[in-house]
């Protein structure tokens, strides 16, 4: 299917924008390499559900009931049945029934009664009830859940002065408060031979009267059922890999998955980490921990995808120089690493999204999180180019740079360098960045709290910052103008300050640890910058709506440089020593408060755009082809699926 055909953009609703993205070069793959896809495919879509489930308790019961709802009732025209169906397809898209950026639980536009009448038509046997279980029962409780506001109101609550466990609805804890937490984690630390584990990543924290103990995720453990599928495809996946090294690392994460030890999990990072040589790859497992407040527990997520051959040119470019990049860094020499190891970074396309990534998913990742096997052993990094290159078709023309960018010479500067330098700044902040500097010795790397993830987001992109204004970029052949970098310069702040408002609902905070992160940076900077006016607020009257409108102007690219490099060497310290105290001070007063003025004028603007401030994918459907000696001859890619569609298969296919 040739670009001018594909169709990128798929169903709107609500808040979000579906789309699509194609394998490009999957064609020209071998067999052996598209089956060892198809079989990590199969593996990354099992685990579906233990994210639902992560995600809070009741998530799964919910799909199931307003999934059967919708089957029962699908020639239904009434209000309530459309806005039920609204309602699950949001569930769908956050994996749950709280957002998946501002974490608030969804209002349902559709009546109690209406869903309590749907399920009793539906009745006990489709919603896959036992006979000993009591159908008035589960509803009463389902209903209390979605419709009750302070029932599970936040999925992660980070709000200083709370009980951030306590008041949190993912379902990570139970019957634990946050002190009891972080003590008991404190004692598995300073019990532990071996503390560089990542403790409490794969467990739920549970509380029996006086005795808290972990259960752990694991085969013949909790989700042990849906583990075993996963591994089914692992051990399947096995026949097609390319070299002995993806043949061990699968091996060591089945091993991995079947003993529930984090050693286990310390020994497959340090394997995968190091295998660089295949096209393939993937990630699969309890990696990242933006979804609990503290930091501490894994969501499940899966991602299978091959190299761009030619784009991870860029990337390694970088990466062969990431000892030049480390040392010339303009932080305290004592933060620095002397040497940089096994740093690996890829230009990748995504083959198959599951979990925590599906379907919004990153566009870039660095792993492992350990921070001792980056230092030892390194990093791999990727830069997802499909999915930017669909953010990308499926933004051109909606008017975005022609509403909030203040000046066509600005624009005519997004325009030609906006793409290459939004890459590069991701191939920065993911290969680069989060790689970079050390903790000091005897710092725990859980020190920095719920406020961990928002700084470490914060020290990648401002590591990102800092380099893409470097004449190093140009040396290297990166980058072919000394202007370019001031489109991401212009691009960022404008988003850090302004234009991500647009994901925030009217009087909300802003909580997600990415845009924390973006705020912090850019309001941080304003502040620095203000006796030399960097960066100016500027009204503008439209020539057309008469209207008063604000725009960023950026006054002084150079110096803001500078701010970035005293903002780097700043978090980089933060980080390196725990200073908890300043990670709370910085995050407290740049990167969560809203002006309500300016966030009702921009989520104005983008009404009238009619821009979805959310997007995410639809994965291609895999198909294997036969000959007739009933031999596998092709694997084959359809992306014709429909959202709906997808959904409901995926819940009748991967689903126990």
């Amino acid at each position: 299917m040739d670009e001018d055909s594909f169709s990128y953009s798929s169903e709107r609703f609500d808040d979000i924008q579906m789309l699509r993205y194609r394998l490009d070069g999957f064609k020209d793959l071998t067999l052996k390499q598209k089956l060892y896809i198809y079989c990590l495919a199969q593996a990354t879509l099992w685990g579906r559900d233990i994210t639902f489930h992560q995600f809070g308790q009741y998530n799964l019961k919910i799909r199931k009931a307003l999934e059967c709802i919708v089957k029962e009732r699908y020639k239904d025209d009434s209000d309530d049945f459309k806005a039920l169906e609204l309602y699950l397809k949001k569930v769908w898209f956050a994996n749950g029934i709280h957002h998946h950026y501002a974490m608030d639980k969804f209002t349902p536009t559709f009546s109690r009664n209406y869903f309590i009448e749907a399920l009793n038509i539906v009745g006990k046997t489709k919603l896959g009830l036992s006979t000993k279980e009591s159908l008035s029962e589960f509803i009463n409780t389902l209903s209390e859940v979605i419709f009750n506001p302070d029932c599970m109101p936040k999925r992660v609550n980070k709000a200083e002065g709370t009980d951030v466990i306590l008041t949190s609805a993912n379902n990570y804890y139970e019957g634990v408060s946050q002190k009891e937490v972080e003590y008991y984690y404190s004692e598995q630390k300073n019990k532990a031979i071996d503390k560089r584990l990542s403790f409490g990543l794969n467990s739920t924290l549970v509380k029996h009267g006086d005795l808290i103990e972990e259960i752990v995720w694991k085969l013949n453990g909790r989700y042990g059922e849906t583990i075993e599928q996963i591994i089914h495809w692992l051990e399947k996946a096995i026949d097609y890999c390319e070299n002995d090294d993806q043949k061990e690392i699968i091996r060591l994460l089945i091993t991995y998955y079947t003993s529930g030890e984090l050693s286990d999990f310390d020994k497959y990072s340090i394997k995968w980490v190091t295998e660089c040589n295949g096209q393939v790859d993937f990630i699969n497992g309890f990696i990242e921990v933006y979804g609990d407040a503290l930091g501490l527990k894994g969501s499940w997520e899966g991602i299978v995808h091959y190299k761009n051959l030619e784009a991870t040119k860029r990337t390694q470019t970088i990466s062969t120089n990431a000892q030049w990049f480390e040392d010339h860094s303009p932080i305290d020499k004592e933060f620095k690493k002397e040497v940089v190891k096994g740093v690996t970074a890829n230009v990748v396309c995504a083959a198959m999204l599951g979990g925590d990534e599906y379907p919004a998913s990153a566009i870039g990742i660095n792993l492992p999180n350990a921070d001792w096997i980056r230092a030892e052993y390194g990093s791999k990094s990727v830069t997802i180019s499909n999915l930017t290159h669909a953010y990308d078709m499926a933004a051109k023309g909606n008017g975005f740079l022609e509403e909030f960018v203040i000046d066509n010479q600005t624009r005519a500067l997004l325009k030609t360098f906006g793409n290459l330098t939004d890459e590069l700044h991701t191939d920065l902040h993911e290969c680069l960045g989060h790689g970079s500097g050390k903790l000091l010795p005897g710092i725990d790397p859980d020190s920095l709290k719920n406020y961990g993830n928002t700084i470490e987001e914060a020290r990648a992109d401002l590591f990102g910052l800092y380099y893409i204004a470097d004449e190093k970029l140009l040396e290297l052949g990166l980058l072919n103008s000394k202007e370019a970098f001031k489109a991401q310069y212009y691009s960022y702040i404008m988003n850090g300050l302004m234009t991500q408002l647009a994901r925030i609902k009217p009087d909300k905070q802003i909580e997600e640890s990415h845009m924390q992160n973006r705020a912090l940076i850019s309001w941080w900077a304003f502040e620095l910058g203000k006796e030399q006016n960097v960066i100016e607020f500027i009204k503008q009257t439209d020539s057309i709506t008469n209207e008063l409108k604000t725009f960023i102007r950026i006054n002084d690219y150079t110096l803001l440089r500078q701010i970035f490099a005293q903002q780097l060497s700043e978090i980089q310290r933060i980080k390196s020593m725990g200073d908890f105290n300043k990670a709370r001070q910085l995050v407290e007063t740049y990167a969560i408060k809203v002006d309500k003025i300016l966030h009702n004028e921009v989520l104005q603007r983008y009404k009238q755009l009619n821009i979805a401030p959310y997007k995410g994918f639809i994965n291609p459907i895999m198909t294997l082809e036969y000959n007739s000696a009933n031999q596998i001859i092709d694997v084959k890619l359809d992306y014709t699926e429909t959202y709906t569609d997808q959904m409901m298969r995926y819940s009748k296919d991967y689903s126990l």
